[in-house]
């Protein structure tokens, strides 16, 4: 799903990456499963996107 946000931005990988100010490889280990988040991180990927957490997790729970 934060593949699909992501993309849904127009952002690639390190364009998020750069927002969030951390590596590439941080996007890319979580959006391929290899890394967890924390909701703390979660929160800073979807302000990053332009979405807050309550409308992703409404999201969320309707997939």
């Amino acid at each position: 799903m934060l593949v699909e946000l992501r993309k849904n931005a127009g952002l690639r990988q390190a364009e998020l990456a750069a927002r969030l100010g951390c590596p590439q490889s941080f996007v890319s280990k979580y959006e391929s499963g290899q890394r967890r988040l924390d909701l703390i991180e979660l929160e800073a990927i979807c302000k990053a996107l332009g979405v807050t957490l309550t409308e992703f997790a409404a999201w969320f729970a309707q997939q």
